[in-house]
């Protein structure tokens, strides 16, 4: 008799500074599904863009977490120690004919029109193989079609691959495996059917399930979050100096985040496992507002981590 499968959640956030409030609430949302769904909540940490990110920066999310209350199941996948495994699938995709080398520049793609994400659209201009003379600099993805899928929050979704991205890089000119690729075999990897995550990666989601589909894997359901603004309508970011959380007093901003969930405003000032099991009562997929952004009314104020 073969039994169902636990559901799998997981938080990735990339170690490019400390834990702040827009990532606390994708941690909050993501855990508190996960738990809901009777299964289990992984931890990534999605470092494979080794140039912009820092190992003392994810041992200081582990300690944010920590203090959080969070409680993950496992051990944590780290991304920078799997790039044979990325190796492999790429391999897999080269033998498919899904994946082809591509010659072109930033400089030379600089003209392109963007796509739904602000970047340049790929132009296809070695998807019929190498110009004379060039030389492979990255590996790209053939895309066709439009892809549809039903988000749990924002509802409907649909794109169109050529319009909106092009042939997606797999393998970029300096090394590191792209994301899209990593997030998809990772997730795989894992078994993670709930992808609860922040709606700035809705755009990428199209992508990653032509990914999924080329390689014979199973799509998760997804469920994207609204992104936290700040006071000047700009997303929290590290980029823009977002306040880091307050891991020797985490509960201010534990509690905020559940209200930018749209959970009710927890009575008093509730902390640690009282925080934890008001929570899970509370929560309900069902209640975060359909928004893509909406403003952080109460972040925290900066602290030491």
């Amino acid at each position: 008799m073969n039994l169902p499968a636990v559901p799998v959640g997981r938080f990735a956030p990339s170690p490019t500074g400390p834990l702040h409030f827009g990532s606390l609430v994708a941690a909050l949302g993501s855990c508190l599904e996960a738990r809901a769904r009777g299964g289990r909540w992984l931890l990534r940490i999605e470092d494979v863009d080794a140039p912009r990110c820092r190992p003392e920066h994810a041992a200081a999310i582990l300690r944010q977490l920590e203090a959080c209350g969070f409680a993950w199941d496992g051990a944590v996948m780290v991304q920078s120690r799997r790039s044979g495994r990325y190796a492999e699938v790429l391999d897999r995709l080269k033998a498919l004919g899904a994946a082809y080398p591509c010659a072109c520049t930033r400089a030379e793609l600089a003209g392109a029109p963007a796509g739904s994400d602000g970047a340049p659209v790929y132009p296809g201009a070695c998807r019929d193989g190498l110009p004379p003379g060039r030389r492979a600099r990255a590996w790209r993805l053939r895309v066709t079609g439009e892809i549809g899928f039903d988000d749990l929050v924002q509802g409907p979704q649909h794109q169109d691959l050529p319009r909106a991205a092009g042939d997606g890089v797999l393998l970029r000119a300096d090394g590191p495996y792209a994301y899209q690729l990593a997030v998809v075999v990772d997730d795989a990897d894992q078994g993670v059917d709930h992808v609860v995550r922040g709606a700035d990666l809705i755009n990428s989601t199209a992508r990653q399930i032509h990914l999924q589909r080329a390689l014979g894997l199973p799509t998760p359901q997804y469920a994207h979050l609204p992104v936290a603004l700040d006071a000047a309508g700009r997303k929290l970011s590290k980029q823009t100096r977002a306040a880091p959380v307050d891991a020797r007093d985490p509960w201010p901003a534990l509690r905020a985040a559940a209200t930018f969930l749209g959970m009710p405003a927890p009575a008093g000032r509730l902390a640690g496992t009282d925080f934890w099991q008001w929570a899970h009562i509370h929560w309900t997929l069902a209640g975060v507002p359909r928004e893509k952004s909406l403003p952080a009314r109460h972040p925290p104020p900066s602290a030491s981590v």
